[in-house]
C-alpha cells in the first residue's frame, strides 16, 4: 500500500497573524510504501467467565417484586453469569433497609425495575469473576452496596462522586440486588471485606454504616463537638450513634420510647430526647449541649417529614443540618431569618463513595461498630417489611439467604 507523506515546513508568523504562532506548509509530498500488518486472529469473548468456583447452581431462591405495592414473592429464579467486568457473589447475609420498602411500594420518583430482586446490603463470597477482573479472587469476601456500578469516566466519577454518575446502577432498584442467593455486581464497586470480619454482622454496614459515616463526614463535626441524631433508634440511627462515638463526638439521640432510649444509651449516646413526651423538643435539644447553644450538627435519618422542618430551630449558629432520610413526598422547609442570621448550612448527603466504604468497614473491623440486628430467613422478608411499616423495628434486620 502506498501513502504520500507530507514534507512539513514550519514557519514563524508575525505577531499580528492569527490564529496561532505557527503555520504548517503541506508541500512536496513524498511517496513511501509500508507493509500492512495482518489482522489479529483472536476475538474477545465478552461473556467469557475467567474463573468459577465448583458447584455453583443454575437456580436459586430469591424474593421478587413482581408488582409494586404488592407483597414480595419467594420463588426460584436462574443464577446469572457475570459479564467481563463483573463478579458473582454467593450472598450469605443481607441487611434490610427502608429503601427496600420504597422499592417494593414504588413510591419514589425513580421507577423500579420490574420484576425486581431487592436488597443492597449483601455480604458473601466471590464464586465467579469475568474475564477482565484480575484483582478479586474466588473465595474472597465481598459486599454488594447500593451503588452496583458506574461509568467511571464522567466528571462525577473522576472526582470520587460515583453515586452521582448519570449512568449509575442501583442494587435492588435498577438492577437486581441481594435478596437472592447469588448476586451480580461490577467488580470495581464491590466492597472488599477482610476475612476476619463476620459476614452476618457486617451486612448492615454496607449501606447503613457507609451512609451515616458519610453524613457525619459531610457535617464537618470534629472530636469533642456535638451531633443530634434524629431517628437514633432506627436502623440508620443506631449505627450512626456508634460511628459518632467512635469519631469522638458527643451524641444527642432523638427518638421515642424507653426501649430506644435504653438502646441508644448503650450505643454511645450521652443524651436522649423523647419527642413523643417532650413539651418542647427545641429547648430540650439545646439544653442537652454543654453551652445551651445547640448541637454543632444534626443528622436527619428519620422517615417522616416533621423533624426536617424542626432541625434548623435547634442547630447552633454556624451549625450544619445533614439530610439523609428520604420520607416519601416530603419537602424541606426552614425559617429564612434564622437560617441567615445563624449562618446555618443545610445539605443533603447521599451514600458514600468507594473510599468512604473502605473507611466505614475499617471502623467495623477494629471492633468500634457493633450494629444491633436480628436475623431471620430470606423467606421471612415480607414479615420484616410489615414490622417496618408498623414502626416496630429497633435496630436492624438481617436476612440469612440460605433459608
Amino acid at each position: 500500500m502506498s501513502i504520500r507523506r507530507p514534507n512539513f515546513h514550519v514557519k514563524t508568523l508575525s505577531t499580528n497573524q492569527q490564529p496561532s504562532l505557527y503555520s504548517i506548509n503541506l508541500e512536496d509530498y513524498h511517496t513511501f510504501t509500508i507493509k500492512q500488518s495482518a489482522k489479529p486472529k483472536h476475538k474477545h469473548n465478552t461473556h467469557k467467565i475467567n474463573t468459577m468456583a465448583p458447584n455453583v447452581p443454575t437456580e436459586q431462591w430469591a424474593q421478587v417484586v413482581e408488582q409494586t405495592g404488592k407483597p414480595v414473592v419467594y420463588k426460584r429464579i436462574p443464577v446469572q453469569k457475570p459479564g467481563p467486568d463483573e463478579v458473582l457473589i454467593n450472598i450469605k447475609y443481607s441487611g434490610v433497609c427502608h429503601t427496600d420498602l420504597h422499592a417494593v411500594n414504588g413510591d419514589w420518583p425513580l421507577a423500579t425495575k420490574l420484576p425486581l430482586v431487592g436488597g443492597h446490603e449483601g455480604a458473601g463470597v466471590v464464586v465467579a469473576r469475568g474475564s477482565l477482573v484480575d484483582d478479586i479472587e474466588i473465595g474472597d469476601y465481598a459486599g454488594v452496596k447500593w451503588v452496583n456500578g458506574t461509568c467511571l469516566n464522567c466528571s462525577f466519577c473522576q472526582q470520587s462522586d460515583e453515586p452521582l454518575c448519570p449512568k449509575v446502577l442501583l442494587s435492588g432498584y435498577t438492577v437486581d440486588g441481594t435478596f437472592q442467593e447469588y448476586c451480580i455486581a461490577k467488580a470495581a464497586h464491590v466492597a472488599r471485606i477482610p476475612k476476619d470480619c463476620d459476614l452476618e454482622s457486617i451486612a448492615p454496614i454496607l449501606c447503613a454504616g457507609i451512609t451515616v459515616y458519610k453524613g457525619l463526614k459531610e457535617s464537618g463535626v470534629r472530636p469533642g463537638q456535638s451531633v443530634a441524631i434524629v431517628g437514633a433508634g432506627g436502623g440508620l440511627g443506631s449505627i450512626a450513634c456508634q460511628y459518632a462515638k467512635a469519631m469522638g463526638l458527643d451524641v444527642i439521640a432523638i427518638d421515642a420510647g424507653d426501649d430506644k432510649k435504653e438502646m441508644t444509651k448503650k450505643l454511645g449516646a450521652g443524651h436522649f430526647v423523647d419527642f413523643s413526651t417532650s413539651k418542647n423538643v427545641v429547648s430540650d435539644v439545646k439544653a442537652a449541649t454543654s453551652d445551651g447553644l445547640g448541637p454543632h450538627a444534626v443528622l436527619l435519618v428519620a422517615v417522616n417529614e416533621k423533624p426536617f422542618q424542626q432541625a434548623a430551630e435547634y442547630v447552633r449558629p454556624r451549625g450544619t443540618v445533614v439530610c439523609i432520610g428520604l420520607p416519601s413526598g416530603a419537602y424541606l422547609r426552614a425559617p429564612v431569618f434564622e437560617s441567615v442570621v445563624k449562618m446555618i448550612t443545610i445539605k443533603g448527603s447521599y451514600v458514600g463513595n468507594r473510599r468512604d466504604g473502605a473507611e466505614a468497614i475499617e471502623f467495623f473491623r477494629r471492633g468500634l461498630i457493633k450494629a444491633p440486628f436480628k436475623t431471620v430467613g430470606l423467606s421471612e422478608l415480607q414479615s420484616v417489611y410489615d414490622l417496618m411499616i408498623a414502626g416496630k423495628i429497633a435496630g436492624r434486620y438481617v436476612v440469612d439467604c440460605s433459608r
